[in-house]
């Protein structure tokens, strides 16, 4: 078998079989495909594409070059969520306690963020104490003790990914979906859940801009899940606009406390209870979609959700007293509004920005993260407003910093004389 073959093959838009991908991945991990052939078979794909069956067949190829990591030991319905990132995106810190307080098994792996603001697991060290570099034996006895635990991934999981994005990123075929789809999830099908909902962005502040771009790459990787024998199931929603109020770290982990709390902002709420109803309806644990809402309602309005909450934290070190203890900026400062009427639009990439540049994300991966800082979002879209009245409130701890943000958010926010209806959160359910 030549690679140049399979890359001639590929650029007339032929298909490949299981083995002759099987053989591209297995070259690019051992270095026996020099890089200029793997960037020239990774350009025939982004201009001729691979179909569903190849899609898997690459998944799976990329899936098996690394770990595999086996959840046998934990005992009931394990499911996962993965978001494909967004601006002020906490959600994991509201979905993943809310399912575990219906009793389902969250044992999920996360990764930090480069770009606006940490990931997940960068937010949960915000709380003094907390650890995610907890051991495979110490990861399974916390998701069966406490039905839920966060961890960052092993270095050993999907190689084959980390080798292709790098060469996707420098040859400029990162946006091909079914590239960016088997790179996605290889990773999640590395760790052996049962069910998995992917939450699938959309809009100014996400990577696919339109819905029809999103619901492209939303159905290649439930066709993918779906073809591995993993329940899978997709959310299509909007990011043309912060979710919640908080971007950052520690101001994050605040409102996901608040929504859990049952005091949190309607977008944050939304998602968590759309997700975890597929997690109930597809783990059949719940009859209908109705039930499966009713059932989470009734876990944030006891307190049973934030319980949990605390139990998980105090699991991997942390506690109650620590989540008072989280990191606040030193100063404020209000970013006004110049007129009155309604907010029609928010670009979601400057608010991004803007966080980043306070230091609440990465411009590098040697990037130092100040949890503290933040901005908060005062008027949202459709958002009645006055002339002079706050749009966001910065956090921040470097007056430099500050100045820089405040410039970057200059054209950030549209306000119109008329109000403009923002919307739902979620707009579609992709299943198999």
């Amino acid at each position: 078998m030549r690679t140049v073959d399979l890359i001639l093959q590929k650029k007339a838009g032929h298909k490949l079989s299981r083995e002759e991908i099987e053989f591209l991945v297995a070259g690019t991990v051992n270095g026996s495909i020099p890089d200029y052939q793997i960037s020239a078979f990774l350009m025939a794909v982004c201009f001729r594409g691979m179909d569903a069956e190849e899609t898997v067949d690459l998944t799976r190829a990329m899936r098996d070059s690394g770990q595999i990591v086996r959840l046998e030991g934990i005992r009931g319905l394990k499911v996962d969520k993965h978001s494909t990132g967004g601006v002020g995106d906490k959600t994991t810190l509201v979905a993943g306690p809310l399912a575990a307080a219906c009793g389902l098994k969250v044992a999920k792996m996360s990764g930090r963020g480069l770009g606006h603001t940490g990931g997940t697991l960068d937010k949960m060290e915000s709380i003094p104490g907390v650890r995610v570099d907890l051991s495979q034996r110490e990861f399974i006895d916390q998701v069966n003790n406490h039905g839920i635990a966060v961890i960052g991934q092993s270095g050993d999981l999907v190689p084959a990914d980390k080798t292709l994005y790098a060469m996707r990123d420098a040859t400029g075929t990162v946006d091909s979906i079914p590239l960016i789809a088997a790179s996605i999830m290889s990773k999640k099908l590395a760790v052996l859940n049962d069910v998995l909902v992917l939450d699938v962005k959309f809009g100014k502040g996400a990577f696919m801009q339109t819905l029809d771009e999103g619901r492209q790459l939303a159905r290649s990787m439930v066709e993918i899940g779906s073809g591995m024998g993993l329940r899978t199931a997709a959310l299509l929603t909007d990011m043309d606009r912060p979710l919640g109020h908080a971007v950052g770290n520690a101001i994050e982990v605040r409102e996901a406390i608040d929504c859990l709390r049952g005091k949190g902002p309607d977008d944050l709420e939304e998602l968590a209870l759309a997700i975890c109803t597929e997690h109930l309806l597809m783990g059949g644990i719940a009859a209908s979609r109705e039930a499966a809402r009713a059932t989470l309602k009734e876990k944030l309005s006891s307190g049973a959700a934030y319980k949990k909450f605390v139990e998980f934290i105090a699991a991997q070190g942390g506690s109650e007293e620590a989540l008072e203890q989280m990191p606040r900026a030193p100063h404020e400062e209000v970013f006004p509004c110049h007129a009155s009427g309604f907010v029609t639009a928010i670009d979601c990439l400057a608010v991004g920005h803007a966080a980043m540049l306070l230091g609440a994300g990465r411009e590098t991966k040697e990037s130092t993260i100040d949890h503290s800082v933040g901005i908060f979002v005062d008027k949202r879209l459709g958002d009645a407003v006055a002339k002079g009245e706050p749009l966001v409130r910065l956090q921040y701890a470097v007056r430099a910093r500050c100045d820089a943000a405040i410039r970057a958010l200059e054209s950030a926010f549209r306000v119109e004389p008329a109000r403009r209806d923002p919307g739902p959160v979620v707009h579609e359910v992709l299943r198999p």
